[in-house]
């Protein structure tokens, strides 16, 4: 059933096209400067402003309509002063389409040698040169107005599993201090800068796997009135039955006009699982890295590509997928190719992981468009094995 579409800033809205009706799964259209996206949608992740191995030619055939940059790792190399001066990231790696990028809370998490969490933001060495540099939520709105992404991320305080509670609140309530700061700042750069298209400012859930922490966050956050918001936090070691059930509690409490982001999760089944609960957006290095590693995603689950079993295949490395890797190479090529460490293996890997997920994300949203997604779980479970 149509819905009416709901504005998201200037040159933003969120369409709920169709709703499953045995479960909360959604497809819809989120309307951006640089094209419409169908959800739910992967992201392929771009993090240095490019998807290893792959070309962009290559993600436009693949149908990507969004793909996610780090600023982060763009603030440190090549700069994000620099990438604005040619053209932000669009006219910098020559992308049509739309772009996400993350605020660099979870890398400035990952370097927990090299960095301090203070109120002001969060002092870290960089991990190329050592160089000091203070991250504070106001600085991070200039890096991601400079770069010139569809959508922008707040700066957020991402925890570790396990996590005490006493930690995780207090870092919940500085995640929404740096929300505020970060919706501030953002408003007076996107005042300064009104000939630019406008970008959407997503906020972060925070609590790691406390339901009333992160519906205190909830109720906070909604109260910035945000185009969108992301469950962060969530896929760094706790058990799955907990992710589901957080992504379980918090969703409801979500606006159901407003997109929906689970950050970093990229596991079909878990895409399968949260889709169900009615996550519409998602992001992982999972198919890439996967790839480089020599592990494919198919439609009966991963192939390792350099098994030894895999010589003398002859046939595709999926009979039920019609990607360009499996169209034209065999199992026995693939694996050749990661025994000789070529580079022409990380490519066709990469493309056909991608190519798997992005399908994936279209099946699902087919289901739910045609009212038939448990029929589709079912048969996914059915047919899917292992991780």
């Amino acid at each position: 059933m149509s819905r009416p579409a709901v504005s998201c800033g200037d040159a933003f809205a969120f369409e709920v096209l169709a709703r499953d009706p045995e479960t909360g799964a959604r497809a819809g259209l989120l309307h951006t400067p640089h094209g419409a996206i169908e959800t739910p949608v992967f992201m392929p992740v771009g993090t240095h402003a490019t998807v290893k191995t792959l070309e962009q030619a290559d993600l436009e055939e693949l149908g990507a309509a969004i793909i996610l940059a780090n600023a982060y790792h763009l603030y440190l190399r090549p700069g994000h002063a620099r990438v604005a001066a040619l053209g932000g990231l669009h006219g910098f790696m020559s992308w049509p389409r739309a772009i996400l990028t993350d605020s660099g809370g979870y890398q400035v998490f990952s370097l927990s040698a090299l960095r301090r969490v203070e109120e002001a933001g969060v002092r870290f060495q960089s991990h190329l040169d050592g160089s000091r540099h203070l991250f504070t939520p106001e600085l991070v709105m200039e890096i991601e107005h400079a770069l010139g992404a569809d959508i922008i991320m707040a700066f957020d305080e991402c925890t570790p599993y396990p996590c005490p509670r006493g930690d995780a609140e207090r870092s919940m309530e500085l995640t929404l201090r740096w929300a505020r700061r970060s919706a501030a700042r953002h408003a007076e750069l996107a005042g300064l800068r009104a000939d630019r298209p406008p970008q959407a400012l997503f906020g972060i859930v925070q609590g790691s796997v406390y339901p009333e922490l992160r519906a205190r966050c909830v109720e906070q956050l909604l109260e910035l009135d945000l185009p969108g918001y992301a469950l962060g936090g969530l896929a760094v070691g706790e058990p799955r039955d907990d992710m589901l059930a957080m992504i379980a509690t918090t969703v409801p409490r979500l606006p159901a006009e407003r997109p929906r982001y689970l950050m970093g999760v990229g596991l079909p089944q878990d895409m399968g699982d949260a889709v169900a609960l009615g996550i519409d957006m998602f992001d992982c290095v999972v198919p890439t890295r996967n790839a480089r590693n020599g592990t494919a995603f198919t439609s009966t689950g991963r192939v390792r590509l350099r098994n030894a079993s895999l010589a003398d295949e002859a046939g595709p490395l999926d009979p039920q997928c019609d990607c360009r890797t499996c169209q034209r190479y065999s199992r026995a090529y693939l694996r050749h190719l990661f025994q000789a460490n070529e580079i022409l293996g990380l490519r066709l890997a990469t493309y056909h992981n991608l190519h798997y997920m992005l399908r994936l994300m279209a099946g699902m949203r087919q289901a739910i468009l045609a009212g038939t997604f448990s029929h589709w779980r079912a048969w996914f479970r059915s047919t899917y094995q292992g991780g």
